[in-house]
């Protein structure tokens, strides 16, 4: 093949060649990659996408938990265009463009409280990033330089780089790249169902994991401890929900001690869970807000990092935040995201889902007649279905056996049944679905049925 050619119209063998070859795909084993054996996809239409064979597949991860208005959406890609022909490129180095103006002011307005202060970022683990450094230089630019250290939960994912990894919890996403950035720590989650504590009282469970935060706190000194980090429903692990006060009780806990609460919304911001942000659906207060993925639907990199007045305070009055990207608030972007957000409130999805999700949970609640489902969680479009070894007592499997199950049988059944979701083993086996907002019954139906083949299946091999 030669440079010029039309990517589009790659023969099958050629795509499989190129893949063997010269793909390096993320979070992926290459082991054994013959490149025929990796799917192409090459075109997607509402909440669905198509492989290069033609087959098609219900996207129920919303590309990865980002495609939120669906799939090849045509005023999204004229937007880029109109914008790309006005003005393509410019950064935010000193100099402003409308579009980021515009964007800036309307998150600046649907953002809870006094977050009025937007900072572009191009991506997820680089708004992460970018609230690490910036909560670092507010507290020394306010006369308490030993507040730097950040609290996040056990399994929690917030990022790839060093930083972002660092706060992450998830110690199989670390080893390899250790030594990492110091200064973190970790406290318990809230999957209820793995409960050890107030087993069978689920407020009184969200208290005492939310004390286990100050515990923290105090236990390595209030004035060494900068930010706790959270998402409103936590991915990894399988949709970990909040249990009633478990946000509130944070809250009171950070304001006690100084302590900046950041909302890590990357993946719940923009609908995912019926809401324009996570922290309205629980109602609670942060001093920052993370985002990216939804807000341009995935049509265009683009992440924001919302931020108190008190917080850029010190930036108003003389510090300067040495910290951006070249490509942070992009134009296109910013486009591409007034868009989305057009969309989003045009057709109503914040409400369209928070509608559906009951019909959402019953659906994926049929799968309980099956022996190897502990348990179905989540809330609005983000939901997960836990698998177990013995359904009375919560035995878990094996790591051998949960990679057996996952890999070796469940994801193969789900890519034959035309399902994209998440076969996730990073803690206890669990299916993750998190699908285009504009899905309806008909789609729940689809998930429903694809991961009862998948189960039924591996069920005949246990």
């Amino acid at each position: 093949m030669t440079a010029t050619t039309d990517a589009r119209h790659l023969s099958t063998q050629d795509a499989g060649r190129i893949v063997r070859d010269h793909l390096f795909m993320h979070f992926t084993p290459h082991t054994g990659i013959t490149g025929d054996d990796v799917p192409v996809i090459v075109r997607g239409d509402g909440a669905y996408v198509w492989d290069s064979h033609g087959k098609r597949y219900l996207d129920g991860l919303a590309g990865l938990f980002a495609v939120q208005v669906g799939h090849g959406r045509e005023e999204l890609a004229e937007a880029a265009a109109r914008q790309t022909r006005e003005l393509a490129y410019f950064p935010l180095w000193g100099y402003a463009h409308p579009t980021a103006l515009e964007l800036a002011e309307r998150l600046a307005h649907a953002a809870p409280g006094d977050l009025n202060r937007v900072f572009f970022t191009v991506s997820g683990g680089e708004s992460v990033e970018t609230a690490w450094k910036l909560i670092r230089q507010y507290f020394k630019a306010t006369g308490r330089p030993t507040k730097h250290k950040v609290i996040s939960r056990s399994l929690a994912y917030h990022g790839t780089s060093m930083g972002a990894l660092s706060i992450t919890g998830i110690p199989g996403a670390k080893a390899d790249f250790e030594p990492l950035v110091p200064s973190t720590m970790r406290v318990p989650h809230t999957n209820f169902y793995r409960a050890t504590e107030h087993v069978d009282d689920y407020e009184a469970y969200g208290r005492w994991a939310a004390d286990r935060i100050e515990e923290a706190i105090l236990f390595e000194g209030a004035d060494t401890v900068a930010a706790v980090f959270l998402e409103p429903v936590q991915n990894t692990g399988g949709c970990f929900v909040p249990p009633p006060g478990y946000f509130q009780r944070v809250r009171e806990i950070c304001d006690r001690h100084d302590v900046l609460l950041v909302s890590d919304e990357v993946i719940c911001a923009f609908g995912r869970l019926g809401y324009d942000f996570g922290a309205k659906k629980f109602g609670y207060q942060p001093d920052i807000i993370t985002t990216a993925k939804g807000l341009t639907s995935g049509y265009s990199p683009l992440g924001a990092v919302m931020v108190s007045d008190r917080i850029f305070e010190p930036f108003r009055n003389g510090q300067t935040f040495l910290h951006g990207s070249t490509y942070g608030g992009h134009p296109v972007s910013c486009a591409v995201a007034m868009a989305n957000l057009d969309i989003v409130e045009n057709e109503g999805l914040y409400d369209h889902v928070r509608r559906n999700e009951a019909a959402f949970r019953a659906t994926l609640e049929k799968l309980y007649d099956l022996p190897i489902v502990g348990d179905v969680r989540g809330t609005g479009y983000f939901y997960a279905v836990e698998l177990v070894k013995d359904k009375a007592t919560k035995e878990k499997f094996t790591d051998a056996e949960a990679t057996h199950i996952l890999k070796g049988i469940v994801s193969e059944k789900l890519f034959e049944a035309g399902l994209h979701c998440r076969a996730d083993d990073r803690a206890e086996p669990v299916i993750q679905l998190a699908p285009p907002l504009i899905c309806d019954q008909s789609q729940f139906d689809e998930m429903e049925q694809a991961i009862r083949y998948a189960l039924t299946t591996a069920l005949s091999h246990l």
